[in-house]
């Protein structure tokens, strides 16, 4: 008997190698199986590009050559993600499986993007498909979180992160700079820059810290750069403004382009600024943030309800007095050591 969690799995880790290079499109991984084999498999793997399934397909046509067209009918493909039934960037994969004739599809879940919702698998078994759909449905919807947040709730997903002492502070009181991690934590945090979209902090920790708010520590992309700055009172000098990539500034005094550089003046900078601000993140196909701080741009976040989980860093300094670090409330990983510092995760219920 077949184990398909076992292939759908499969179709997990394929997918996830796409990270940070597909979005706003979810990440999605395909295997082709026949005779209990794996003759193909492939997965999304960057914007605008073919999808998963157009890949596993692909390399059971470059593998198998000649015996190819009979082996696609004798096998089942497996599918982190329904398949499209639209054209947008490229054809629709639902077409392309019933152009091979393949004969069942394994489908890890509903895709709840309007032009497909159901209509992949409808098309698939007007053709005479058989559908299966469900398998490893909690991990490959978990797989793809942004995308559904993004589609379900026009905002991006959101991840807070910071870093506190061993007894709970931010930062120094003096609002001066104060380093509670180590080379680890830097380093696994600028592995997750490449992962996200965006990052974001607030004019106070970008006049402070100067961050470059770049990926230089992990190899990939690195994120666009947002900067919330009501007045536009921040320095020209600072790294935000080096041009290296594209860098939002919120504000209530203009919008404009300068080169790389966006402003957008947001209308009331006094109710409803994290709302105002996602929804602009939103029109502008960024799926992911991470809010980095400073602790009132974050604590602004958590009162509005617009997080979605929170990476917080413990150290072993400790601070005579500050800002206090934070507090959210929600599902709780099981702390983590990264170097001398511990990891703890907690999900927005």
């Amino acid at each position: 008997m077949v184990n398909h969690e076992i292939y759908m799995q499969r179709c997990i880790e394929l997918a996830l190698l796409g990270a940070g290079k597909v979005s706003p499109n979810p990440m999605v991984g395909a295997v082709v199986l026949c005779n209990a084999e794996i003759i193909g498999e492939g997965y999304h793997q960057q914007y605008g590009k073919a999808h998963a399934e157009v890949n596993a397909i692909n390399e059971v046509l470059e593998i198998f050559s000649d015996e190819a067209a009979e082996l696609l009918k004798k096998s089942a493909i497996y599918v982190s993600l329904e398949p499209c039934a639209h054209y947008g960037k490229t054809p629709p994969c639902a077409d392309l499986i019933i152009k091979h004739q393949i004969p069942e599809v394994f489908v890890g879940c509903r895709d709840p993007f309007k032009q497909v919702d159901g209509k992949g698998i409808e098309k698939l078994e007007k053709a005479g498909i058989r559908v299966n759909v469900g398998i490893l449905e909690q991990e490959c919807l978990n797989l793809n979180k942004r995308f559904f947040t993004r589609v379900r709730k026009q905002r991006p997903y959101i991840i807070l992160k910071w870093a506190q002492t061993a007894n709970g502070y931010f930062a120094p009181a003096d609002g001066s700079q104060h380093w509670i991690t180590g080379p680890e934590a830097k380093m696994l945090v600028h592995r997750w820059r490449t992962e996200e979209d965006a990052i974001l902090v607030g004019k106070n920790t970008a006049l402070i810290d100067n961050p470059k708010l770049n990926a230089r520590h992990w190899p990939g992309k690195s994120p666009k750069r947002i900067v919330i700055d009501r007045n536009l009172e921040l320095p020209a000098h600072l790294h935000l403004f080096d041009k290296s990539v594209e860098t939002l500034i919120f504000n209530a005094v203009k919008t404009d382009i300068e080169d790389n550089i966006k402003y957008i003046a947001l209308e009331d900078f006094d109710r409803f600024v994290p709302h105002y601000i996602m929804f602009q993140l939103y029109l502008q196909d960024i799926q992911s943030v991470i809010i980095e701080g400073g602790a009132h741009t974050l604590n602004s976040f958590i009162e509005a309800n617009l997080w979605d989980e929170a990476r917080i860093f413990t150290g072993q300094s400790l601070l005579p007095d500050g800002v206090k670090a934070p507090a959210v409330y929600g599902t709780t990983s099981q702390p983590v050591a990264v170097g001398n510092d511990t990891l703890q995760i907690i999900y927005n219920q």
